[in-house]
């Protein structure tokens, strides 16, 4: 029997505990999941690639079967690379929806043999995203308990470099 293999795509800057559900789910249908990060040039990541893939690979140790990957261009000659057919998106709210149902949209008008599979995230984090959780940690705020042990050290020392760089 062959390999179910899905890709989760996406920016992970960083990783929240919301995508390592998403994560941990995906494995409980496939057999593999890569999490495949977007290198996109019109964004300005808090995190190099370098630190996002060594984050996402630390949360992820003791889960089988994760492969870490960075991509560009779209995802869908991604996915024909990789051989992979199945792509993962977790929803939070209805405005996630309207996005994630247009990408959808367009990736099965550029590839119809590319499907999109969507999972709701868990409740306790519908008001996690990366972009509130590089905001509350940038003012000094606490994320423990909202992102794996790794990003939260990682984000501390972050913020504690750039506020002391900022000193005169």
């Amino acid at each position: 029997m062959k390999e179910r293999v899905a890709i989760y795509p996406g920016t992970f800057d960083p990783i929240t505990n919301g995508h390592m559900s998403i994560i941990r789910r995906a494995l409980e249908i496939f057999d593999k999941l890569i999490v495949a990060i977007l290198i996109n040039p019109q964004k300005k990541p808090l995190f190099s690639i370098e630190e996002r893939i060594f984050m996402i690979k630390e949360a992820t140790k003791g889960m089988g079967n994760v492969e870490v990957d960075t991509f560009e261009g779209l995802l869908v000659d991604y996915a024909v690379k990789k051989e992979v057919n199945v792509i993962i998106r977790g929803l939070r709210a209805t405005s996630d929806f309207e996005f994630e149902f247009q990408m959808a949209l367009m990736n099965r008008k550029l590839n119809r043999s590319v499907q999109s599979i969507f999972l709701m995230t868990d409740y306790k984090w519908l008001y996690v995203s990366s972009s509130i959780i590089k905001e509350v940690s940038s003012f000094g705020g606490d994320v423990k308990g909202l992102v794996p042990d790794i990003v939260n050290e990682k984000l501390r020392e972050k913020f504690r470099q750039k506020s002391e760089g900022g000193r005169s």
